[in-house]
């Protein structure tokens, strides 16, 4: 399957970084955001990508056009000017960039790829979450349900310590931010039918994908949720591009390549 990748927003929330670049292109362990997305799902089989680029989108374009450059020793002859590769660096990504404007909204952004998509189901996900769910298990789960999405969900974690008392006010004991809360969230990972088209009617460069289209889904009963039990984060701050930083040293979860 293509897979679709957001990567156009200003990531006005981690703006010490990225007012330089495209928030996706922010590294982890020396390599962009985007890539360490692709490599997940390349891992699974999914090789073609469809980013929608928007602001600082030429950036990305340089990226991927000069891969083999930014990953491979080289050696540079210049009375010459011939260029010697010494090792074979590359992914077998096939990637086409689509500029969908500088601040057009995701449901605008995900109708200006459509085209690209072939009318085939595919994938969607942003380019600023990481996580260690099993692609091919969600696009099983997809089918076995016949709605048109499928959205990985995780259970949210509280930002903040909670504390358990009586009703008299005794504290019992701390949990710092535990893990399930109970509610299920979206994880940002998708598999979409072509009949998505459907909800994506009409002008949507100021509509976000994730408020009319997917509330139209909902009001249809034409989304599923596939339960994920295991790592995912986001990063939209300074401080979780860090803890992100931390966890690649350790042996990072989401890394299955």
């Amino acid at each position: 399957m293509k897979v679709v990748l957001f990567a156009g927003g200003r990531g006005t929330r981690i703006s010490e970084e990225s007012q330089l670049r495209p928030k996706p292109m922010i590294e982890i362990g020396g390599k962009p955001m985007l890539w360490h997305i692709m490599k997940t799902y390349a891992h699974y089989g999914h090789n073609e990508f469809i980013i929608c680029l928007g602001y600082k989108g030429w950036l990305i374009k340089e990226y991927f056009a000069n891969y083999f450059l930014h990953n491979a020793d080289m050696t540079v002859d210049l009375r010459n000017n011939s260029i010697e590769f010494l090792n074979n660096n590359a992914e077998p990504f096939k990637v086409t960039m689509i500029d969908t404007g500088l601040d057009t909204m995701t449901a605008g952004r995900l109708k200006r790829v459509l085209p690209y998509t072939n009318n085939e189901p595919f994938l969607l996900t942003y380019g600023d979450g990481l996580i260690d769910a099993d692609i091919n298990q969600t696009i099983d789960f997809h089918k076995q349900t016949g709605k048109i999405c499928t959205m990985t969900s995780i259970q949210a974690g509280s930002r903040f310590g909670v504390i358990k008392m009586q009703d008299n006010g005794i504290i019992e004991s701390f949990e710092e931010k535990p893990k399930d809360s109970g509610s299920w969230i979206n994880a940002g990972y998708f598999v979409l039918q072509p009949e998505i088209k459907d909800y994506l009617q009409g002008d949507m460069d100021d509509i976000m994908w994730e408020t009319e289209p997917m509330a139209n889904l909902a009001a249809d009963q034409q989304i599923a949720a596939y339960k994920h039990h295991g790592f995912w984060k986001c990063m939209d701050t300074l401080r979780e591009k860090e803890e992100l930083e931390a966890m690649w040293e350790k042996g990072a979860k989401w890394k299955c390549w």
